[in-house]
């Protein structure tokens, strides 16, 4: 399996490193569990947005790889606790600290405490585009049909 290098800093003294340190909870796992470094416990009310910091920063030394938080999804799904964002990127040239945009979509408060696992990050590879300006595109079987179009 191919593996990338990523440099990791704690930027908080309050990190534990044996806990908040990002892990793969299976073999199969895609996403490496983020965790809550808090000084005490922050309450989420519904339809609030909270901003959680993790006490972690990283450098992705590849710039053609970046990281993308995910919300977890028994938090989600449970909860109603989500990424405000949905999807979370950190470009290969960002250097600060992982802070998480944390949402509360359902009609329940939710407590966020100190190491929990709020979000997960996945590395992908990354293209950059370059366009070309063109007056006309080729045919598809689609073409500009647009929502719906392909059915339900």
């Amino acid at each position: 399996m191919d593996k990338v290098n990523i440099k990791i800093k704690r930027v908080s003294e309050k990190l534990d490193f044996e806990k908040g340190m990002p892990k793969y909870a299976t073999q199969g796992s895609a996403g490496m569990d983020i965790h809550a470094c808090i000084d005490e416990s922050i309450m989420i009310n519904p339809g609030e947005i909270q901003m959680i910091p993790t006490g972690l920063a990283i450098q992705i030394l590849d710039h053609h790889v970046g990281g993308f938080i995910f919300p977890r999804s028994g938090l989600s799904s449970k909860y109603g606790v989500s990424m405000i964002n949905c999807v979370g990127v950190i470009d290969s040239d960002y250097t600060g600290e992982i802070i998480c945009p944390m949402v509360n979509h359902s009609k329940e408060s939710y407590e966020i405490k100190n190491e929990e696992r709020i979000a997960q990050i996945v590395f992908l590879p990354i293209l950059q585009a370059e366009f070309s300006l063109s007056e006309e595109f080729c045919d598809t079987t689609r073409g500009q049909r647009g929502f719906g179009s392909t059915g339900k």
